[in-house]
């Protein structure tokens, strides 16, 4: 930090030494506050007028629970607000989580339009990018290099001559309550091999915002919050007294380029878990949803998928959707969350969660429990207040009205369908699914939509904690209409990560190869569907999308041939034998961050001793391709997964460090294991 008494405090380094500091003057806080606005005009988040007159007025240091803790506390002489910025970060990690604490220190109220999270001078280069990745539904984690200097990114605008920053800025900024429902709330900046990577641990809205600043011709700002007045509608008045806090946000720093910021991240990620036996365990889910029973559940259909997954492997059994409806049509009747008696006669749900417990396995059930279908009795059943609403009218989307989890009747509600499921019928496995959004939010005892929506947020939060304390046996996982709400606010909390809801299997490699980039390894749920008639490379394309990262099973398992189920079988028991690394695993990229149409994909999870690799090969032709393995003496390659089908001839080339393949004609895939000298 640098703090002197003629400006705000700064970032002077972040990860490097002090004899090497980023020249910058970026304010380490910026607050847009009504009655103040900015210093200097724009339409970005710099130069606010309270950020600029912030001054140092204290700091401390402690340590809580290994995290050293910094508090840096800044103070605005003239509307008497207070910025403490707080960084938490584990010596062995080279990556620091923190956020912003603003204190109404003063005798009138102030409405905040936006407070960030972090604010620094970023590196710079004429070379620099901003890394950033598109996240839609079955499209998940596209990643893309946007050129600072190119036609896309700042222009240089000589700012020296005109005595006057930019006006605009490079935004990325997510709306509603799908954290990464157009954007993954991660992002890295990288200059050549200098990288800051971030992501931001909220599961609401969010922006981030990269700028050019006057301190020289490639010196960049960045700032990232949580939401904002003019993207979300957010504002919250702080009444004197009162503290607002912002919504924290993880930096690491990488001098190795984006793959090291991106590892370092992965650290960082482990770090801010909490501990959870029953999912750290890694165990194999069969879910019977995906290209499977597609949310149609009958004990007739179960019953056999059921045996088989169980000799495939399996230790958790989960009844996906539509467990609840008698009638076919469940989109808009959810809420009640009671078993179906016509899809299961002759001793109901309970008889398919005693055969799941018969067989070995663990029974699951599918959830959305933020969402009351308009024919649901539960509609009527709890008071108004405790769903959203806007302008005295609630919130419908597709047909589903949205929980305010801000009201204790909507909190109590789910409370007792959890336990209920939990006590009752034995349930160990909740999929825990999100498939609309309110929008902007709710205005009901909120100054704008966005401040009910950030206060039902944090709620949420709060109710998923408690769920947790209560049912610490319970594997949870995060769903979100596929992986629309993969942050860390839910992450460090939640068990896995469905990666996607794509049902394509020659389309889900990118989404598997790269999902890595937003979450642990062994959070990313890769489904694996393999159907009987799947040709033996299909078959095995599908099986390493899942073996690269947490194998998240599905298919018609109770139709297949002898030789189709050893396929499966092989890919299940190579799960289980190498589950373990993937706790520890970093992963890196050996053909780069996955295009969506690329015809070769490779993902690499490295441990101290020896490389998992998948590679992918879509392309209609036999080919060779070339894998760059960096800092990594190899002693063997072999292949994993699948040994009985053609060999991709490995071979390694120590004075090139690649690696060589020949695949087949695709789509067509293999995991091969890398081992290190002894």
């Amino acid at each position: 930090m640098e703090a002197t008494p003629d400006a705000p405090v700064r970032i002077a380094y972040l990860g490097l030494t002090p004899a090497d500091p980023f020249p910058g003057l970026q304010p380490l806080v910026e607050v847009l506050v009504l009655g103040e606005g900015h210093a200097l005009a724009n339409s970005r988040y710099t130069n606010t007028a309270v950020g600029t007159r912030l001054r140092y007025a204290s700091h401390t240091t402690h340590t809580d629970g290994g995290w050293h803790v910094l508090r840096v506390r800044q103070q605005d002489p003239q509307t008497r607000l207070e910025a403490t910025s707080v960084f938490r970060a584990r010596p062995e990690v080279p990556a620091v989580q923190t956020w912003t604490e603003i204190h109404n220190a003063g005798t009138t109220p102030a409405v905040l339009q936006m407070v960030s999270s972090f604010a620094a001078t970023a590196p710079g280069g004429d070379d620099a990018v901003l890394m950033r990745a598109r996240n839609d539904w079955c499209a998940e984690s596209r990643w893309h290099a946007i050129a600072l200097r190119g036609q896309d990114g700042l222009a240089d605008i000589n700012s020296d001559f005109h005595r006057h920053d930019g006006r605009g800025s490079l935004v990325t900024a997510v709306r509603s309550t799908w954290s990464s429902g157009d954007f993954l709330p991660v992002g890295v900046l990288a200059a050549g091999d200098t990288a800051w990577g971030w992501q931001i641990e909220h599961n609401g809205a969010w922006r981030w915002e990269i700028d050019a600043r006057r301190d020289g011709r490639n010196a960049y700002g960045i700032v990232v919050s949580g939401p904002t007045d003019g993207d979300h509608q957010w504002l919250s008045r702080l009444e004197p007294g009162d503290t607002f806090t912002a919504v924290p946000v993880s930096v690491a720093v990488s001098t190795t380029g984006y793959a090291g910021a991106l590892a370092a991240l992965t650290h960082q990620r482990r770090a801010l878990r909490h501990p959870r036996p029953a999912g750290d365990a890694l165990p194999l889910i069969f879910n019977d949803y995906m290209n499977t029973l597609m949310g149609d559940p009958t004990t007739e259909r179960l019953l056999p998928l059921i045996d088989a997954a169980a000799r495939a492997g399996a230790e958790y059994f989960c009844v996906d959707a539509g467990w609840y409806d008698d009638g076919g049509h469940w989109w808009d009747s959810v809420g009640e969350w009671l078993p179906s008696t016509r899809r299961f006669p002759d001793g109901g749900l309970r008889r398919v969660l005693d055969h799941i417990r018969d067989r070995g396995m663990r029974p699951g059930l599918w959830l959305e429990p933020e969402v009351v279908g308009v024919r649901s009795p539960v509609a009527q059943q709890l008071p108004a207040e405790a769903f959203m609403s806007r302008g005295g009218q609630r919130v419908v989307e597709h047909s589903r009205y949205l929980l305010d989890l801000r009201h204790p009747a909507a909190r109590e509600h789910l409370d007792s369908v959890v336990d209920r499921l939990v006590n009752d019928y034995g349930v160990a496995y909740f999929k825990l699914d999100y498939n609309v959004t309110p929008g902007a939010g709710t205005d009901r005892a909120a100054l704008q939509a966005g401040d009910g929506l950030l206060a039902h947020n944090r709620a949420h939060l709060a109710w998923l904690d408690g769920v947790l304390a209560r049912h610490p046996d319970v594997v949870f996982e995060n769903c979100a209409a596929g992986a629309m709400r993969c942050d860390y606010a839910m992450l460090s909390r939640l068990d896995l990560q469905s990666t996607s809801d794509q049902q394509d299997f020659r389309l889900y490699p990118p989404i598997a190869a790269a999902a890595p980039a937003a979450m642990l390894p062994e959070q990313a749920g890769n489904w694996a569907y393999p159907q009987p008639g799947m040709a033996p490379e299909e078959l095995a394309c599908t099986m390493v999308t899942g073996l690269a990262g947490r194998l998240y099973l599905s298919g018609h398992l109770d139709r297949m041939s002898d030789d189709e189920f050893r396929l499966v079988t092989a890919a299940t028991d190579l799960h289980k034998r190498i589950r373990a690394e993937l706790a520890v695993a970093e992963p890196f990229w050996p053909l780069g961050l996955p295009g969506w149409t690329d015809d070769a994909v490779a993902l690499g999870l490295r441990t101290e001793t020896s490389i998992v690799l998948a590679i992918w090969w879509r392309g209609a032709e036999p080919a060779e391709l070339s894998l760059s393995i960096p800092a990594s003496p190899i002693a063997s390659v072999r292949t994993e997964y699948p040994v009985e089908l053609h060999d991709w001839r490995p071979r390694w080339d120590p004075d090139t460090a690649c690696l060589t393949v020949s695949p087949g004609a695709g789509p067509t895939a293999r995991l091969l294991r890398i081992e290190a000298p002894r």
